[in-house]
Parts: structure tokens; C-alpha cells; sequence
């Protein structure tokens, strides 16, 4: 059945901009497709971890990148990650995991082999229901860089921090605000500057910077872009 998103919104940023939250519920409230390319990034980090290999071990890394069976689910309602057969959405979110996804993201060829897998799972749902809200941090400059609605996603360091700080605490981890901040900051870092894919806004993406922005806020202003650029179906009725 179709929803009323009509094509592909592209959400990038770094964390604690609000990228999970405001691209879930915009998926629900357009009846659309989500995707969280870096949950997959994030599965292949586990599937690493539980391995015992070195994240920093490009070549082990790939090996076990291409051999891990995973699968992401596109409801926004439930976003299901499942590592072979196993429900690892929490697992994934965890410390170890936050502190080696990074070295496993910048390796080529894990890219390149997600990339493709993220491209066919956009494929499906865009056939299946019309539409697809995907976020992450190369979505408009590498993944779907023909989207024709691009948005890259802001906020001050130390609102990031302790939106991350907020959400660690709410899923059980303790973390300082001083600790998120390094940490988000360390994470700026290697995503930013990775030869491959690094972080950065496409040059036709449209910024938009949630500091001071309440989660209604952000999606209304979504809501009203994807309008602009024709994307939501001619008998769309978009309410919250």
C-alpha cells in the first residue's frame, strides 16, 4: 500500500542532532520506509567484536563483514536488527560497539558492501510502498546522492552531548555529559576525516540545526520541505 512520501528523504548528520528520532517518526507520519544505515555499520561492528577481531584489522574486518548474517527491518514502528537470527537492536547501541564502529566504518570495502546492501533495501521499499526516510552520515553525498531532498542535520556540541548523555542514562549506561562530549567528539573526528565516505553535508543539502528545535519543530520543518519539493502525494493529508 502506499504511504504519502513519494521518493527518497535523505537525513545525514552527526549524532545527537536528532537523526534516529525525527527520521522514525517522519517515516510514520508518512506512511513511509526507514532505514538506519548505521545500524548496519553497527551490526558488522558486533559481528567483529564477537568475532575477537581487531577493528582496526582492515582486511579481518571485511572478511567478517561479508560473511555476517544480518538484517535491518524498515518499519518505523519497530526497526528490527537482527545479527543471525538474533535480536541485537540494544546490543548494538552499547559502549563497545560505540567506541569501535568507527574504524569499522572507514574500512573500503565494508562501505562499499553495505553501501550496495543499503541501495537494495531502499529498492524494495520504494517499490513496496513508494517512500523511504534514510539516515546516516554519506546518505546524499553517497548512498542516494540523487535524492531530491537532502537535509543534514546541526546542533552545538554540547547539546549533542547531553542529548547522548540523556539517552544513555535512559537505556540503562551511565555516562557523564563531560564523557559524551569526548566522546562525540572523538566520533566528529574519525568520521570526519576517513578517506572514504568521510561525514560531510552534500553540497545541495539543505542545513538545518535542532539546538533550540523541539522534536515537533524539526519534524514540521521535514514535513513542509518534502512538500516543497513534491514529494508527498497530491491527497497526502500530513497531521500530528
Amino acid at each position: 500500500m502506499a504511504g504519502a512520501l513519494r521518493g527518497v528523504v535523505a537525513l545525514d548528520g552527526p549524532s545527537g542532532t536528532g537523526k534516529t528520532t525525527v527520521a522514525r517518526k517522519l517515516a510514520g507520519l508518512l506512511s513511509a520506509g526507514y532505514l538506519d544505515t548505521g545500524a548496519m555499520y553497527r551490526v558488522v561492528t558486533l559481528a567483529v567484536l564477537r568475532a575477537g577481531a581487531d577493528p582496526q584489522d582492515a582486511e579481518a574486518v571485511a572478511a567478517l563483514a561479508r560473511a555476517a548474517e544480518f538484517t535491518l527491518g524498515t518499519d518505523p514502528s519497530a526497526p528490527s536488527v537482527r545479527l543471525a537470527g538474533e535480536d541485537v537492536a540494544a546490543e548494538i547501541r552499547g559502549a563497545e560497539v560505540n567506541h569501535a564502529v568507527s574504524p569499522v566504518s572507514a574500512v573500503p570495502q565494508v562501505r562499499e558492501l553495505l553501501v550496495a546492501r543499503q541501495r537494495e533495501i531502499i529498492a524494495a521499499v520504494l517499490a513496496e510502498v513508494g517512500g523511504i526516510v534514510v539516515e546516516g552520515r554519506d546518505i546524499g553525498t553517497v548512498v542516494v546522492p540523487g535524492s531530491p531532498l537532502k537535509v543534514y542535520l546541526t546542533a552545538d556540541p554540547a547539546v549533542r552531548a547531553a542529548r547522548r548523555s540523556a539517552q544513555d542514562t535512559a537505556a540503562g549506561r551511565q555516562s557523564s555529559e563531560a564523557e559524551a562530549l569526548a566522546s562525540v567528539g572523538r566520533r566528529d573526528r574519525l568520521d570526519s576525516t576517513r578517506a572514504t565516505s568521510p561525514l560531510k553535508p552534500a553540497d545541495d543539502a539543505v542545513h538545518l540545526d535542532t539546538s533550540e528545535l523541539s522534536v515537533d519543530q524539526v519534524l514540521t520543518a521535514l514535513s513542509e520541505l518534502a512538500g516543497q519539493r513534491g514529494l508527498l502525494g497530491t491527497c497526502a493529508q500530513v497531521t500530528r
